[in-house]
């Protein structure tokens, strides 16, 4: 399987770049957050509300096997808690090339201080939440990358332009 798959913190570009890579590629695009709420009828902050984050953990595992048994090629974007359960790592490991994209605690805070969608994010000071939960995630977002590319101060045609030509070279 060759699967790209897109890792990294709330905000840092998983969707936004799967979607234009995927485009730019030719393959299918899909983001595990939207599967999910296709699947369960709800929003993510409804599922966090009504069954608690270990609930929607299970549910993003569940996705995660599914879509390790497809062998279409697919940009794949998962959401920023997945790749922290060691239990999803030799799904990710195993499904292609795996690559973290990564912001500065100063470009998330940008994208994110208006998105109230983040549910991780939810009550208290933004900034420490982010630096908390990324010095939380940094080990093991590392451990399960093949890849990783800095997405601040760059437009998404420029990380797009990058990531292509590192599954270029990944597959050649």
């Amino acid at each position: 399987m060759n699967h790209i798959i897109l890792i990294g913190f709330m905000g840092s570009g998983k969707t936004s770049v799967g979607k234009q890579l995927a485009k730019v590629m030719q393959l299918p695009f899909v983001d595990m957050d939207e599967l999910i709420v296709q699947k369960s009828g709800m929003e993510i902050t409804e599922i966090f509300e009504r069954y608690g984050e270990s609930h929607f953990r299970e549910l993003e595992t569940e996705c995660l096997k599914e879509l390790s048994k497809d062998r279409e090629r697919k940009v794949l974007s998962v959401g920023g808690g997945l790749p922290v359960q060691s239990r999803n790592q030799p799904y990710l490991e195993n499904m292609g090339t795996v690559i973290l994209l990564e912001a500065s605690v100063q470009t998330l805070l940008r994208r994110l201080k208006y998105d109230s969608s983040r549910p991780m994010l939810k009550g208290g000071d933004l900034q420490q939440k982010i630096e908390t939960l990324q010095e939380q995630r940094k080990a093991e977002y590392e451990k399960v990358s093949d890849v990783r590319v800095v997405t601040d101060d760059k437009g998404f045609s420029q990380i797009v332009d990058e990531i292509r030509k590192i599954v270029e070279c990944v597959k050649n």
